[in-house]
Order: C-alpha cells, then sequence, then structure tokens
C-alpha cells in the first residue's frame, strides 16, 4: 500500500539564490526520500515565491525541482499542484511539460476512502478582504495580458522585489499559533463541514503546522506549514495524517 504526501510553501527565489538554492535541494531530496512508497504527491502551492509563464519564457531557475518532477513523473507516480497567492500566474507550462494538472480553487476528494478538502488556503474564511479584491484583480485575464507585455527582465525582476521584500519579514522568524478563534481557516473548516461531510482539511498558505481536531470531533484541519523554518509536510497511509518534518532533529 502506498502513501499519499502533501506539501506546500517552499517560496524558491527568496530571500536570496544561495538560501533557495539551498531549500530547493533539500526539496529535491525529499522527494527522492518518499518516492519508494508515494502512491500520490500533492503540491498545495506557492511552490514559487513568484511565478510567471510569457507565451514562451519561463523564470529562470528551479531545474533541479523541475528534473525531479519530471523524474516522478515518468516513473509513474500522479502529481498535482495547487496554486498559491504567489504562483497563481501557472498557466499550461506545468501540464504540458510535466503532466502535472494545475488546480486553481479548492478540490473534494475521495483517498483511499476518506473524504479530503485540499487547497491552498489564501482567501477562504472570513476577513482580508484587501487580500481578496487583489486576488481578483490578479487573476483578471486583461491584467495578465498587460503583465505579459512586460520584458520578463523588467517584469519578473518587479514581481519578485515585490514579492521579495513582504517575505522578508516572515522568512527568519516561524509563525505563532494565535488560538481556536482567531485560526482563520480553522473557523472556515468548521463552517465548511456543515454544507458537505469531510474527514481531512488540508491547507497551506499559514506558515505554521497545525493538526487540530474540529467541532464534529472527528475531522480534522492540517496546516502544512511551510519549507523555511520547518521542512513540514503531511502523509496519509489509508488510515491517519500526520505531521512530519525532513531533515529536522
Amino acid at each position: 500500500m502506498g502513501k499519499i504526501y502533501f506539501a506546500s510553501d517552499f517560496h524558491l527565489g527568496v530571500p536570496n539564490h544561495k538560501s533557495s538554492l539551498e531549500r530547493e535541494r533539500r526539496i529535491v531530496r525529499w522527494l527522492e526520500y518518499i518516492r519508494h512508497d508515494a502512491e500520490e504527491i500533492y503540491l498545495v502551492g506557492d511552490v514559487f515565491d513568484f511565478w510567471f509563464e510569457y507565451k514562451t519564457v519561463v523564470p529562470k531557475g528551479y531545474v533541479r525541482l523541475l528534473g525531479k518532477l519530471a523524474e516522478l513523473r515518468d516513473a509513474g507516480i500522479p502529481i498535482y499542484f495547487f496554486i498559491g497567492n504567489h504562483d497563481m500566474w501557472m498557466f499550461r507550462y506545468f501540464e504540458e511539460e510535466l503532466d502535472i494538472p494545475i488546480y486553481r480553487k479548492p478540490i473534494l476528494r475521495e483517498l483511499k476512502g476518506k473524504q479530503f478538502f485540499i487547497g491552498h488556503g489564501d482567501g477562504l474564511g472570513p476577513g482580508d478582504q484587501g487580500y481578496k479584491f487583489l486576488k481578483k484583480v490578479f487573476a483578471n485575464p486583461i491584467c495578465q495580458w498587460l503583465f505579459a507585455w512586460l520584458h520578463p527582465d523588467f517584469g519578473v525582476g518587479l514581481a519578485q522585489f515585490w514579492s521579495g521584500k513582504s517575505r522578508e519579514k516572515n522568512m527568519k522568524l516561524p509563525e505563532e499559533f494565535l488560538g481556536e478563534e482567531k485560526e482563520w481557516l480553522y473557523l472556515y473548516a468548521n463552517k465548511k463541514l456543515d454544507e458537505v461531510p469531510v474527514d481531512f482539511f488540508i491547507f497551506g498558505h499559514r506558515h505554521l503546522p497545525l493538526d487540530m481536531v474540529l467541532k464534529n470531533g472527528e475531522s480534522r484541519y492540517i496546516n502544512l506549514g511551510e519549507w523555511m523554518n520547518f521542512n513540514s509536510y503531511a502523509v496519509f497511509d489509508g488510515e491517519e495524517v500526520v505531521l512530519k518534518y525532513f531533515e529536522k532533529d
């Protein structure tokens, strides 16, 4: 029986080339580590700190990760990619080049008899109206078309500078637990249970590994954390979802 793996928030590209390259090599080691029993792999958003696909150009770098993903797909391991708020401008490259489907919204999927609700997590739950508006702007095809007219050296450089500045503030210290009443993805999962039965909610975005029992006493909200401080991921063996930490004492 194979296992199903989930990871998110690699944020490759920040804070600098050296640090990002070390993180990329660590992620490739993790993918090689799990390949012997991986039945499926879910990458749940913000794999890249910025990504934009021009018609014939993709961002420079990340060849180790892309090569490993291609190798795993060629070996027959299904991989699924969810866009996050930092890499929402992904289009067809992963699907056409790597045979990896892209998901732009959360999905409900049955895995080994359990119901999973999987998504990056950005824009869900109460509040954060400013970001929700900004996300609509970035998702607008006209805005994407206009950005595509910028030369890649300028467009990608500008976006990486803007994205990196916002990320630098949060790179050094890990997030802290806010309490049940303020963890908005936990609140969202509890509300979603009123609409559909779910065993496991799998999200990223929060940058804090969390495993919380929901209001029915059985379902769980799992946040995958990130790879700048935690190297955290989740694995499902058919019965339980467990958070784990790669190359961490």
